[in-house]
């Protein structure tokens, strides 16, 4: 992922402002250190921090049209970029950039080419024949984006909030899947599918069209002129990434520059049977597999780092994001510079253990499409910052918008979790690849049971994090909690000391409000949590918080996966997954 900061209509165009403007670019300069620009137009500057990853040679930023009237600065790929070029056919293209294409669209139909795009995307927009500007970011959030604004009238915009925290009067998140446009002073949303609405759907589950509009996505995000690689946990969501890539890589472009084996990556405890999870997928699928290894105090160590690069104080979001910041170092000092991951998958199917008490397929559904529409501030927040502080892009298929409209268009009734029909969760996704003639994965890592990225009972990382939060904060600190963070109070003392390094980073009141709070059962919203009575008094992250739901409540049961007998399920490894990321229980 690129860094991209700008600050537009400024009141100051002097030679000292353009030195501040550099400085905080540099701040982003880990996103991107294959090149750097900066671009000025009269009071307006577009900085860049490069990835390369498309066209190395010929794509630095910003790109232009012909005549250089339009700059754009950009951080995304965009997957249908030829497709694009071939409707543009009056126009001259000055590189082979995936992301040249976006200043000609914006002369050829406006500001409303944006939909046009298929890709994750936050660009900046200057027509210096008005000196107007748009901003957009991607459907999902997938790049993390944020605005600012100054008391001189200047809009700033930034990938990381370290690029303008210290210089805007206010800022905040720039909300997924909305333009912002400096005629308008405001924003407009550009993603609008029908399950925005949360109108529940009704078109029947077809196995066949859900798993092909899954490959396709995959396929979708093959395009690389770089070294690149799948990241591995042995659960269902990376395994699935991992077998689809894997069969389809050979005759594609990156296969003929960088050879047709897949490298996969994985990183947990030493010892961890997870890590033999991981290895165990990828000798099926014939993979390059690289395990590291990290301890408890590496991960300790790195927590200030983390939350400097992730920027949240959210304690599940930095408890999964420091594993996977460590292997993102590991993987690029390999040479890789792009992963395809795993996120997204347990939002659109109701993956996590909390869905087993969804009471009906309409709360189902409203459900999934509340926390599709919250991934910026969690998931995609921590797979973009983790990777990109280490120079590395994650791709994420689950979260292709031609595969959610098509998998949030199922009737949730499918999805609902049926223990006396053998369906756990998202087993229309298990379903759909379960392909006896040419099998996609073993039947075990198919049918295991989610177990999400939690502080569970035996999780020696979680367990460590808690012991060395409780030797910085003491009870009496405690007691004063309420009034020393008033906002998204700390309950515990592993929130405390994470929230008491974010406020040394970023001690703006702006800052703290791009976090999110509220009460949660198993990574639930606030309203899930009214599923279950018992929840109401068991507010926790973890998996296991789903009282009745996590596998150890399985034991007394009949086994809940038809055609699957009972000691493959008893061989399943208990496991965490974070994609590439492994953690024994």
């Amino acid at each position: 992922m690129c860094g991209i900061l700008a600050v537009l209509g400024c009141s100051d165009d002097s030679q000292a402002k353009r030195v501040r403007v550099l400085e905080l670019s540099r701040r982003l300069k880990h996103r991107g250190p294959d090149w750097s620009g900066l671009y000025q137009h009269r009071d307006s500057y577009l900085a860049h921090q490069r990835l390369a990853i498309v066209d190395p040679a010929s794509g630095d930023q910003p790109l232009f049209n012909e005549d250089k009237s339009v700059a754009v600065t950009v951080n995304g790929e965009i997957y249908n970029h030829e497709e694009l070029r071939k409707k543009l056919v009056n126009h001259k293209f000055r590189t082979g950039s995936d992301c040249d294409v976006i200043a000609h669209l914006y002369e050829e139909y406006g500001e409303d080419f944006v939909d046009m795009l298929d890709g994750i995307f936050s660009f900046v927009l200057l027509d210096t024949r008005d000196n107007s500007f748009i901003v957009a970011r991607d459907a999902i959030g997938v790049t993390s984006l944020y605005i600012g604004w100054g008391l001189d009238g200047s809009v700033w915009i930034s990938s990381e909030m370290k690029g303008l925290n210290d210089d805007c009067e206010h800022f905040e998140t720039f909300p997924p899947g909305h333009l912002y446009t400096s005629k308008s002073r405001g924003f407009r949303r550009w993603y609008n599918p029908p399950w925005f609405s949360e109108s529940i759907p009704s078109v029947p589950y077809d196995p066949l069209v859900l798993r092909r509009a899954f490959e396709n996505a995959v396929i979708k995000r093959l395009m690389t002129d770089v070294p690149f690689g799948v990241l591995l946990s042995g659960g269902l969501d990376s395994s699935l990434v991992a077998s689809i890539t894997a069969r389809y890589l050979a005759g594609t472009k990156a296969a003929k520059q960088w050879g047709s084996q897949l490298h996969s990556f994985c990183v947990g405890l030493e010892g961890s049977p997870d890590l033999k999870a991981a290895k165990e997928v990828a000798d099926y699928l014939g993979t390059v597999h690289h395990e590291f290894h990290f301890t408890v105090q590496d991960g300790i160590d790195a927590i200030e780092d983390v939350i400097y690069h992730i920027e949240t104080y959210d304690v599940t979001t930095i408890r999964a994001s420091t594993p996977m910041f460590l292997m993102s170092r590991k993987i690029k000092s390999l040479g890789v510079k792009m992963v395809i991951s795993g996120e997204g998958s347990d939002e659109i199917f109701g993956g996590y253990l909390y869905f087993h008490k969804a009471p009906n397929k309409e709360e189902l559904h409203r459900e999934t499409c509340h926390k599709i529409k919250a991934l910026h501030q969690y998931d995609c927040l921590r797979a973009n910052k983790a990777t990109s502080a280490w120079g590395l892009e994650a791709r994420v298929p689950f979260l292709d918008i031609e595969f959610i409209n098509v998998a949030m268009s199922i009737d949730p009734e499918s999805k609902m979790i049926k223990k006396d029909q053998g369906r756990i969760e998202k087993w229309i996704l298990r379903k759909a690849f379960d392909d006896e003639e040419r099998p996609y994965l073993p039947k075990h890592i198919l049918y295991r049971q989610k177990e999400q990225f939690s502080d569970g009972v035996g999780y020696s990382w979680i367990d460590g994090l808690k012991a060395h939060a409780a030797k910085n904060v003491t009870d009496k600190m405690m007691l004063n909690a309420s009034y020393i963070f008033p906002h998204n109070t700390p309950t515990t003392k592993e929130a405390y000391y994470y929230r008491m390094i974010f406020e040394r980073f970023f001690p703006q009141n702006s800052a703290r409000l791009t976090v999110p709070g509220g009460a949660s059962v198993a990574c639930s919203t606030a309203k899930a949590v009214e599923w279950d009575v018992v929840w109401k008094n068991n507010l926790d992250p973890s998996g296991r918080a789903a009282l009745g739901v996590h596998l150890s409540a399985y034991d007394a049961e009949a086994p809940l996966i038809s055609n699957v007998p009972s000691k493959v399920i008893d061989s399943i490894p208990r496991m965490v997954e974070v994609p590439g990321v492994a953690i024994h229980t």
